[in-house]
Order: C-alpha cells, then structure tokens, then sequence
C-alpha cells in the first residue's frame, strides 16, 4: 500500500500495528518473525537508502518478478483445518 512500494522495516512495523490492533499489546516476538520473513524469503528484496536519502536501515519490497506469484498464493484455497495434509497407506505396512 505504500506509494512507491516499498517500506523500511520500522514502517512495516507501524503499518502492522496500524492495522492489526493485536499487535499493539503483543510480545515483540512477532517482529523477529517479520524480519526473518523478510531476511530469508525470495519473494522479499532489500533495497538501500541512497545517499541523499535521510535516515537508518534500507526498504524492502516485494520483488517485482515474485508479486503476482506472492498474490496468488496468498489467495489460494486452502485447506480446512483439521484435515490431515496426507493420505492414510493403503492395506499393511507389511504388505509393501
């Protein structure tokens, strides 16, 4: 929702909190999550301040080549909870 698509991580932060009043009283537990998120999924870019840029830490944005990926996934069906994610074997164990 950011106009140029991009956010620092302490306006990830305040975009959250903003939005999700959970957040705002919960453990910061939830912000290490955000940054490992950020860190480690290729859908996430980290794009440096440039140099007549004011203020800490460099944006992050979703790479563009990832975006419509990242949508679709997001809004995929999913499966209900409580339905196991695998199929029960077929006759004994020993009979394979």
């Amino acid at each position: 929702m950011a106009p140029d698509k991009q956010l620092t991580l302490n306006g990830i932060y305040t975009h959250i909190t903003k939005n999700y009043p959970y957040y705002r009283t919960a453990d910061k537990g939830w912000q290490n999550s955000i940054r490992h998120n950020l860190s480690l999924n290729r859908y996430f870019i980290k794009v440096p301040r440039s140099q007549e840029e004011p203020g800490k830490g460099s944006f992050w944005r979703i790479d563009p080549a990832s975006e419509s990926k990242l949508i679709e996934q997001a809004f995929r069906k999913r499966r209900p909870r409580g339905v196991p994610c695998f199929r029960t074997p077929l006759g004994p164990l020993s009979s394979r």
